[in-house]
């Protein structure tokens, strides 16, 4: 097999497996692809975050979206930050409360996570804001000083 054969080969495999249309729709090896996919930050409301369709380019529903971002970036500091299990609980009760902290926790870092793989600047910017916030009402300054060996029932987060 000669070297022309097989790049002909491969250009043939490339025009098969992908096509637009004049919608702005993209198919690639039968599977649509809406808009454009961004591999760099870009500004504005065309975006798709966490699922298909989503908010795509409606306004309210974009503004929907960095909200519900930055709540869940706020509550990932909070979760990491507070103290729900009171010292000489039952262990067993305290080892699942910790458990489901921990699932809730890491859940809600994921989906942030996610979110963010729009690189979509707003999303960014309100993952991050969310993130300060939630310390800032963690942090010192909005609780008491508590004398615990173990200030949070749960560890740092580690990236």
């Amino acid at each position: 097999m000669d070297g022309g054969h097989m790049h002909g080969g491969m250009d043939g495999m490339n025009q098969n497996s992908s096509s637009s249309s004049s919608n702005g729709t993209m198919t690639m090896m039968g599977h649509k692809m809406h808009g454009m996919m961004h591999m760099t930050f870009y500004w504005g409301k065309d975006a798709l975050i966490l699922f298909n369709d989503w908010p795509a380019g409606d306004t309210g529903m974009y503004v929907l979206a960095l909200i519900i971002v930055f709540v869940m970036s706020v509550l990932i500091e909070l979760l990491s930050r507070t103290r729900f299990i009171k010292p000489g609980s039952n262990p067993v009760t305290a080892g699942l409360v910790q458990t489901l902290l921990h699932v809730l926790r890491v859940g809600l870092a994921y989906l942030v996570m996610l979110a963010l793989m729009s690189f979509n600047g707003g999303v960014f910017l309100v993952a991050v804001l969310g993130h300060a916030l939630g310390f800032l009402l963690s942090s010192s300054a909005f609780r008491k000083q508590q004398n615990h060996d173990e200030p949070y029932d749960l560890p740092p987060i580690s990236c």
